[in-house]
């Protein structure tokens, strides 16, 4: 237990929102803005998902009072999802409207693709009551193609990521070199046709890649952003802020770190080697 906790915190802002607000304060110092995460997934009681979605409406609240630059990201799950999907667009409703009010936005996280289409389905409605609702792709899926060009039609912001969960060979591409065109092939739809895009990834041919097509359809640094996790390439992180592109750090807090950590850990093996590559990097 004690190494886990030592590698966790590494990885994960702190157990509190005070803790959460300290590591966002000390990222925007350093020009680099924040999207908060409270972790939890796969909550089955009611009264447990009214719960997680107000303490995201006091979250946001908090972002606005301390004058951070953050936003959050939210996963359905955590919201009643596997309950009842009417039940989960509510919840998800009350922090959308909560983020209007305070003049902030709510980032969908994408989950297991057992719940993608689910997903999609409340992104979409929510965008259709207003625009300060954002999604999130994984390249590895088949569908991403479909899902970005629909999302890119109703004008979502979309953060892009390779995928962290195990799926089948039915529904996601195995090898890592796939991933990566299919990842290429996304991104270039997102910088070209997206609405303020996310690239979410710690692979600098990747980002290499992003930077000259940027440059290639004379769009500024402002235009779209990286995003990148936590604990993870921090001196890139400094680096591509200072080089004047906006950075967006993904900062998960809670007391439901161990089930979060272990669950990545589980899920594919290369999560593993991941996070014991960057344990130590700065």
């Amino acid at each position: 237990m004690g190494l886990l906790t030592f590698m966790a915190r590494r990885f994960v802002a702190g157990k509190t929102a005070d803790a959460a607000m300290r590591a966002v304060r000390k990222l925007n110092e350093q020009q680099i803005c924040t999207t908060l995460d409270i972790l939890g997934e796969d909550v089955t009681d009611r009264d447990e998902a009214t719960r997680c979605a107000d303490a995201y409406i006091g979250l946001l609240e908090r972002i606005a009072q301390d004058k951070v630059d953050s936003n959050v990201s939210i996963k359905l799950t955590m919201m009643g999802l596997e309950i009842d999907k009417q039940f989960c667009l509510d919840n998800v409703r009350r922090v959308v409207q909560a983020a209007a009010r305070v003049g902030n936005w709510v980032r969908i996280d994408i989950e297991g693709s057992n719940v993608t289409q689910e997903t999609f389905d409340i992104v979409h409605a929510l965008r259709a009551e207003g625009p300060n609702v954002a999604a999130a792709v994984q390249a590895y899926l088949y569908r991403s193609e479909e899902d970005v060009r629909a999302l890119n039609k109703a004008g979502v912001r979309v953060r892009l990521c390779k995928g962290a969960y195990r799926e089948l060979k039915a529904v996601a591409f195995q090898d890592k070199r796939d991933v990566n065109a299919n990842f290429s092939k996304l991104m270039r739809l997102l910088l070209e046709d997206g609405t303020d895009p996310a690239i979410a990834t710690h692979d600098t041919k990747l980002i290499s890649e992003c930077k000259e097509l940027v440059a290639r359809n004379g769009m500024s640094k402002d235009q779209f952003e990286f995003q990148m996790l936590f604990g993870i390439r921090n001196a890139l992180q400094r680096q591509l802020a200072a080089d004047g592109y906006r950075v967006r750090c993904y900062v998960p807090y809670g007391t439901h770190w161990l089930p979060y950590f272990l669950r990545r850990m589980r899920e594919r093996r290369a999560n593993v080697m991941f996070v014991l590559k960057n344990l130590f990097r700065r």
